[in-house]
């Protein structure tokens, strides 16, 4: 199955020597914890911290519910990315939501986020590295933005399991500049694999 996946989206071990899975279509941040992230030309992202200027870079966490609970935990929401195949569905449901709103520091196109194992590194432009850590639990706030958006990006699947839509999470092991149009390559982990969990 992985094989045949790997065919399908060009994921391979070797990432500078693969074809590009897919692209970056938007790069966001916010030195707030507003909900929204204003889109830039490009954002830089730091090893071990996150986005340059986030109000979610560093080492410990920054989420103000999860301060809350403990300020000395791991940071390991330190990116946000979101497939722009999400806003696309989203639309076509008459939500009127694009890159950066949704609060994610990075949009991709090409790429199943949500399909990959825990580990995952994606490779990002020139040097940039952000290994996935899990995916991101939609709040209440979504409906506060656009009312009923939270419900959009919850799903269930045949066995009635919850399916989070919203993103996933990551953290920064090796820093660059990031802007859209940069390529993005696939590097899996070592098996066995799990699936990202709630983050």
């Amino acid at each position: 199955m992985e094989k045949q996946l790997a065919g399908l989206f060009n994921l391979k071990k070797e990432p500078k020597e693969s074809s590009p899975a897919g692209i970056v279509t938007a790069v966001s941040r916010s030195a707030t914890h507003s909900f929204s992230k204003e889109n830039q030309p490009a954002i830089k992202l730091l090893a071990g911290l996150g986005a340059e200027g986030d109000a979610h870079l560093g080492e410990t966490v920054k989420h103000r519910s999860r301060v809350a609970q403990n300020p000395n935990q791991p940071n390991l929401r330190q990116v946000h990315l979101i497939h722009a195949e999400l806003h696309d569905e989203l639309q076509n449901s008459g939500f009127d939501v694009f890159s950066g709103q949704m609060g994610e520091n990075v949009t991709t196109r090409g790429i199943p986020l949500l399909e990959l194992p825990t580990g995952t590194r994606l490779h990002i432009g020139a040097s940039a590295v952000v290994e996935l850590t899990g995916l991101r639990n939609p709040c209440k706030q979504l409906d506060e933005f656009r009312p009923g958006l939270m419900s959009a990006v919850l799903d269930h699947d045949p066995d009635g399991n919850l399916i989070r839509k919203a993103g996933v999470m990551g953290i920064v092991t090796a820093g660059g500049e990031v802007k859209p149009g940069d390529t993005i390559y696939v590097e899996y982990p070592p098996l066995p694999h799990h699936p990202l969990e709630r983050v």
